[in-house]
């Protein structure tokens, strides 16, 4: 095989529960993460030697410090491999958006390698090694959604939910990321939504084993919102637009910036940009994909 092509899709958190802060400085947290079809497309050969990074959005470092750089470092060390690699993102997913786009595309780097050099390394391997380069790199080593738990590493995969069955989302960015870092060093302040009540996460997934997905929606919660909101209130003016316009699950995704709101079609979806946009202008990034 000379190339190895991935798409690596992005993701949601219809829950992410902090419940405490740990002794190693990590959060121990429980999320239902959700797989989203919006994809970076990632495409890598072998080389002669050294990584090579290009990337379609100019804005995103391509040296040792981008994760599918220290994703492709930290293959080619576990696998003992002499040779190169030269890797070429493209990118449609933002950046600092909080819907998983660098730990995606890490995840995907080292099974686009383990695929290019013949499997050297197994799955529990890549576990270890997509653990190590960031708490959320671990969900996309595989596709369906899944309950995170521990600081966010430990994954146990979930099958489709049946609420969700032909809905679709739309994403909202507004232009501006937020620092994960920020975002949880200032839970501090907010102390019940850094002791989170525990089985949240059990709660939503037993309800979106149902086929309502407004009941779903009532359980949708991130405890990062609590900052969040409050330092950037025009995130909380998209939320309650998207409720006054009927969505019936609403929620930032992740440590933020991006929106989000679940629609049960497409054409629903739609509409939904279209009031939108009407309402805020043409500014944000938007987009509507299937789950």
């Amino acid at each position: 095989m000379s190339t190895a092509i991935r798409q690596s899709p992005a993701k949601v958190n219809l829950l992410l529960n902090i419940l405490r802060k740990r002794e190693d400085g990590f959060h121990e947290l429980e999320s239902v993460m959700q797989p989203v079809q919006l994809c970076d497309r990632l495409e890598a050969a072998k080389a002669t030697a050294g990584i090579t990074l290009t990337c379609s959005n100019a804005a995103l470092p391509v040296d040792e410090t981008n994760l599918v750089h220290k994703a492709a470092a930290a293959f080619l060390s576990a696998a003992d491999i002499k040779g190169g690699i030269k890797i070429h993102l493209e990118k449609t997913i933002p950046l600092a958006a909080g819907l998983g786009g660098g730990s995606g595309n890490a995840a995907h780097t080292l099974g686009a390698l383990n695929e290019l050099f013949d499997l050297p390394l197994s799955s529990a391997r890549l576990q270890e090694l997509a653990a190590a380069l960031g708490s959320d790199v671990p969900f996309f080593l595989q596709s369906q959604p899944a309950l995170a738990y521990g600081r966010g590493e430990l994954i146990q995969p979930l099958a489709p939910f049946p609420a969700l069955r032909g809905a679709h989302i739309l994403l909202i960015h507004p232009g501006f990321g937020i620092s994960t870092a920020w975002a949880y060093q200032s839970l501090s302040s907010f102390p019940a939504a850094l002791h989170g009540r525990v089985g949240r996460a059990q709660q939503l997934i037993e309800t979106l084993r149902g086929s309502d997905l407004a009941a779903a929606g009532r359980y949708f919660y991130n405890s990062l919102e609590a900052p969040a909101l409050p330092k950037h209130p025009l995130l909380a003016l998209y939320q309650d637009f998207l409720r006054a316009s009927g969505a019936p699950a609403v929620l930032m995704s992740g440590s933020g910036s991006t929106t989000f709101a679940i629609t049960p079609t497409r054409e629903s979806a739609e509409r939904l940009r279209e009031r939108f946009q009407s309402k805020f202008g043409p500014a944000a990034w938007t987009a509507v994909a299937a789950l």
